[in-house]
């Protein structure tokens, strides 16, 4: 899996109602989910604002449980502090707030790029990697 988060201007965010996108609920549990996961290619999670963390649980759950390979979006209240977090809880792409630069956030990823524990997306720790 690609390890870059993908980072989408506020006005560059669609969101049409499309057949293969599922909004998830702040407060829903992934793993009660009725929808087959193989016919969804984006997940968009929703943080209502940026101290309400229940996105990053259902981000990992998607990933580690249930196996989901498509899009995780982080939608909503999303700054950049966060931007790295989320990555690692398996977001794939994240809805930048209004006004933010795509290159501040990316700063983030240059001061952290490289974890000694595992997480969402490479569960191995960085020392038993080959």
């Amino acid at each position: 899996m690609n390890r870059t988060l993908k980072l989408i201007a506020n006005e560059d965010h669609v969101d049409n109602g499309e057949p293969n996108v599922l909004q998830l609920a702040n407060d829903a549990d992934p793993l009660a989910i009725e929808v087959c996961l193989s016919d969804v290619e984006r997940i968009d999670l929703d943080f209502p604002k940026f101290t309400d963390g229940r996105a990053y649980s259902q981000a990992f759950l998607l990933r580690r449980r249930l196996g989901f390979q498509g899009d995780i979006r982080a939608t909503g209240d999303v700054l950049i502090d966060q931007l790295v977090q989320m990555q690692r809880t398996g977001f794939s792409s994240a809805v930048l707030r209004e006004g933010v630069d795509a290159s501040a956030a990316q700063r983030q990823f240059d001061r952290f790029a490289a974890f000694y524990q595992g997480d969402a997306v490479e569960a191995e720790p960085i020392f038993s990697r080959t």
